[in-house]
């Protein structure tokens, strides 16, 4: 059975596309994805009800990225892939990126392939580049592997340990997001007001290095208080909504330690980081049905 982890990227988001750190972390809700030999090549995915045949110029997506995927592989007999994805689709939290991941790691299976768990998050870069042009790589690299890890464009993931979990409650907005055009935003923001823009970057990073420090030291006030600071930031992007301010704020209200939105912005989903898991509840509560949450030993 193949899988790819969903992920929320703790801080860093925007900047990370250009060539600044980031922090994320992969959860164990994802896509789980199954291969095998069949009469045709065929991509079925549930609970969405597609079924779709590779194609380099067809209009969906999913038709050009399943076909880049499979240009990866020679000498291999048609395969039907059944994927289930348990992520909402644009709304931040990598569901392209584990569709990707899963369906590499099905098909690897299926032909009797091994290889590094990193290895896997490299090849469904091609995956990415279909959906979102210029992705940074972070959401096909923590997909792949998980845990927490501090991520520069480039290069390998660097893992950040500490002696405490981190309990995340994950709140979906409803409202769609594309993170093609949220980079592509930010990215005219920077050529029209390079000086403000990258003075915001260099903010970001500043809390991305204290958040490490905080992290290994297992203090969750003060990660909660970065990830307050990085929202504030990212609005400042224009990258929120008033849906994901209120549900931020509701998060606080609840107990939450900081909340942020994840990922590309203009919808999709925040998070929130509570005390406790004991606690987590009450803020999962305070934000709806759709929300869940997701530990994460790091």
């Amino acid at each position: 059975m193949g899988f790819g982890r969903g992920k929320v990227i703790l801080l860093g988001e925007h900047a990370v596309v250009h060539g600044y750190p980031a922090i994320a972390v992969g959860i164990e809700r994802g896509v789980h994805a199954e291969a095998a030999p069949a009469k045709r090549d065929l991509l079925r995915l549930e609970p969405w009800d597609l079924a779709l045949e590779p194609d380099p110029d067809g209009r969906e997506p999913l038709e050009r990225a399943f076909s880049a995927i499979l240009g990866e592989y020679e000498d291999r007999p048609p395969l039907e892939v059944r994927a289930t994805v348990e992520l909402p689709a644009g709304a931040g939290l990598g569901c392209s990126a584990a569709i990707g991941v899963a369906v590499l790691d099905a098909i690897d299976e299926a032909l009797g392939r091994k290889r590094p768990r990193a290895e896997l998050g490299d090849a469904a870069l091609v995956w990415e580049e279909v959906f979102h042009g210029d992705p940074s790589g972070v959401d096909n690299a923590m997909s792949a592997v998980g845990g927490v890890a501090l991520f520069v464009r480039g290069m390998p993931l660097r893992p950040i340990h500490s002696n405490k979990p981190l309990c995340l409650v994950v709140g979906y907005s409803g409202e769609s997001s594309s993170t093609k055009e949220m980079v592509t935003s930010v990215r005219r923001q920077l050529e029209s007001d390079p000086e403000r823009v990258r003075n915001t970057f260099a903010a970001i990073e500043t809390l991305v290095h204290n958040a490490t420090h905080a992290i290994g030291a297992g203090d969750l006030i003060a990660l909660g208080q970065l990830l307050d600071l990085n929202h504030t930031l990212l609005a400042s992007l224009m990258l929120c909504t008033t849906k994901l301010d209120a549900m931020c704020r509701a998060a606080r209200e609840a107990g939450a330690l900081g909340a942020k939105i994840t990922g590309a912005g203009g919808g999709g989903c925040m998070f929130a980081l509570a005390p406790k898991r004991s606690e987590a509840e009450r803020i999962r509560e305070a934000l709806g049905s759709d929300a869940f949450v997701a530990e994460v030993s790091a």
